[in-house]
């Protein structure tokens, strides 16, 4: 199991544009785990994607260099860069030559469709528990429960 922690940038004044900025002022972990049999490119593919259309990542936000995302993951610079590629030909961001990587403007729309999918999987999990006449504050135990035993087997 492979974690950073990763900063970006907001990154746009009022107008929309691009600036640079002197300090990180959002962070986010990224796990990638290296036994779960998904490739790692296609994890972090999916885990940037589900950041930008959940608005974790907003539009202009500047994205960490691939370099310091491959250093930071302990991945291949080749595979970061084929995930960037991937997702500035999907129009997720847009790069900008000496000033960084960006979220763009328009998301694509399959972007919502994954945003969606992950809130249906969290409903779906929640009505089967309240159908099992789990409580609502058990139910967010448990979560927090599962989350900690997997932090623990990193």
């Amino acid at each position: 199991m492979r974690n950073a922690i990763i900063r970006w940038y907001s990154s746009t004044n009022e107008d929309g544009d691009y600036y640079r900025v002197s300090a990180a002022n959002q962070t986010v972990q990224i796990t990638i785990d290296s036994d779960s049999g998904i490739p790692l490119w296609l994890q972090l593919r999916n885990r940037l994607i589900y950041l930008i259309a959940s608005g974790r990542f907003k539009v202009g936000d500047k994205l960490p260099t691939v370099r310091e995302l491959a250093v930071d993951l302990g991945v291949n610079y080749n595979t970061v860069s084929k995930v960037y590629q991937d997702i500035e030909r999907d129009g997720y961001i847009v790069s900008k030559r000496g000033r960084g990587t960006f979220v763009a403007e328009r998301v694509p729309a399959e972007a919502e469709a994954a945003k969606s999918e992950v809130e249906f999987l969290a409903d779906e999990f929640i009505r089967q528990c309240r159908e099992l006449g789990v409580p609502r504050h058990d139910i967010a135990d448990l979560v927090q429960s599962r989350l900690d035993s997997i932090d623990e087997e990193k």
